[in-house]
C-alpha cells in the first residue's frame, strides 16, 4: 500500500517523525508520570507504536491525535500499575510492622522487663535493716512462712513478726515507689509458685 496516502506523516522516515513528535510527546507524558526516564520510554514506545500504525493497511488520519490516545494509554497503565504496587507495598509494610509490634508485644513479659532491677532494690533494701529483720522479712515473703511459724522458729511474738516485715515493707513502699505495681505481682506470682 502507498504510504502518501494514509497520511500527512506517512513520507516522513522514522527518524523524521521522531525529531517531529519526541519532544511534544516527552512533555504530555512527563506532566503525567513525573519521572523524566519513565516518560522518556513511553513516548519513544508510543512513536514506535504511531510509525506502526501509519504503516500498516489502516489509514491514519491524524496522527497527533492517535499519538496522544496511545501516549494516554500507556501512562494510564504505567499509572495503574505503580498505584497497584504501591498500595501492595504499603499494605505488606504496614502488615510487616504491625506484625512485627503485635509479635514484640505477645513476647513482652512484664516481669522480666524490671525483676532484675526490682530484685537489686530489695535486695539493697534488705541491707539496710538488721539480720533478724531481713530473715523474719525473708522467710516471710519469700520462704511462704505465716507470721505465727516464724514466731515459733524464732521464739518471738507474732507481734514482733508483724512489726519486722511492716518495717521492711514501708522501706520498700518508698524505694519501690515506681515498681510497686509490678513488685506485687512478681511478689503474688513468686509466692503462687513456692
Amino acid at each position: 500500500m502507498d504510504k502518501n496516502l494514509q497520511s500527512p506523516l506517512s513520507p516522513l522516515s522514522f527518524d523524521a517523525l521522531y525529531r517531529r513528535l519526541y519532544h511534544r510527546a516527552f512533555c504530555f507524558t512527563q506532566s503525567y508520570i513525573h519521572d523524566a526516564l519513565i516518560a522518556e520510554d513511553l513516548a519513544s514506545e508510543a512513536l514506535i507504536k504511531l510509525w506502526e500504525q501509519i504503516g500498516s493497511e489502516c489509514p491514519v488520519a491524524c496522527p497527533e491525535a492517535l499519538l496522544v490516545t496511545i501516549l494516554k494509554n500507556k501512562a494510564l497503565d504505567y499509572l495503574k500499575h505503580e498505584a497497584i504496587k504501591e498500595n501492595a507495598f504499603k499494605e505488606l509494610r504496614t502488615s510487616d510492622e504491625l506484625q512485627m509490634r503485635i509479635s514484640l508485644l505477645e513476647a513482652c513479659d512484664p516481669q522480666d522487663i524490671f525483676v532484675t532491677e526490682i530484685h537489686e532494690i530489695v535486695q539493697d533494701t534488705l541491707t539496710r535493716f538488721p539480720e533478724q529483720t531481713r530473715l523474719i522479712f525473708t522467710m516471710s515473703q519469700f520462704g511462704n512462712k505465716s507470721n505465727k511459724e516464724i514466731a515459733g522458729m524464732l521464739g518471738l511474738s507474732v507481734k514482733s513478726i508483724e512489726y519486722h516485715i511492716t518495717k521492711v515493707l514501708k522501706a520498700l513502699r518508698i524505694t519501690l515507689r515506681d515498681y510497686l505495681p509490678l513488685f506485687i505481682c512478681i511478689l503474688y506470682t513468686f509466692i503462687k509458685k513456692s
